[in-house]
């Protein structure tokens, strides 16, 4: 049975046999038994990772005691609507793309820790501790953005939104006239401004991993 660990663009987690293209993790959120508890983080270090194989991890996916819960993402720009960020270990050339691009939007280049803080204030509701929102105008977000269009997460890719479902992107459609609602964090909103793109999934991919 898949376990819930699936990240959705609108921070909720689902069960399903698609696992993406991109691993990362929030700490230890399963219990002896590999279940999702009702914590979603236990830092603040959110990452995105590579599905590669790597020394010292155990094969994906996993649910061990006392090792960290991989969770799963269709592609970067839904583990960036989550509130991720690469990881600078298993990712290093992302993450300094990444940085160097933070550095251009909000004049200087913070620690990985700085990055986290700043990304957690704008990815939590502190009042539901649920996903933080916002409104921006729908034509002025870039490649990589998720927004809310008629209640469902869709991509916004190429001046048009695509609708978003676990297993890929279906046909796309127009961006709303004016202003829409915004899921992903608005720092990585102006990293994706100064240059940097999250790795995006093919329209007809179906992925299975």
């Amino acid at each position: 049975m898949s376990r819930a660990s699936r990240v959705q663009p609108d921070g909720s987690f689902l069960a399903t046999p698609a696992r993406g293209q991109f691993t990362g993790n929030r700490g230890i959120l399963h219990d002896g038994s590999g279940n999702l508890g009702r914590a979603r983080w236990r830092h603040k270090s959110w990452i995105t990772c590579t599905v590669k194989p790597r020394p010292g991890r155990c094969p994906l996916p996993m649910a061990a005691p006392g090792h960290y819960t991989p969770l799963f993402f269709l592609d970067e720009a839904v583990a960036c609507a989550a509130g991720h960020r690469p990881c600078a270990e298993c990712r290093r050339q992302a993450y300094q793309a990444f940085k160097a691009a933070w550095a251009a939007a909000f004049g200087a280049a913070p620690l990985a820790r700085h990055i986290d803080a700043t990304l957690h204030a704008a990815r939590i509701d502190p009042a539901t501790r649920g996903q933080q929102r916002h409104r921006r105008p729908a034509h002025s977000l870039p490649t990589g953005s998720f927004i809310l269009l008629d209640d469902q997460p869709h991509l916004v890719r190429d001046g048009a939104a695509l609708p978003y479902s676990p297993f890929g992107y279906a046909a796309p459609r127009a961006l709303p006239r004016g202003d829409a609602t915004v899921l992903t964090p608005a720092p990585l909103i102006e990293v994706m401004r100064a240059g940097w793109r999250p790795v995006l999934n093919a329209r007809d991919d179906r992925p299975s991993w």
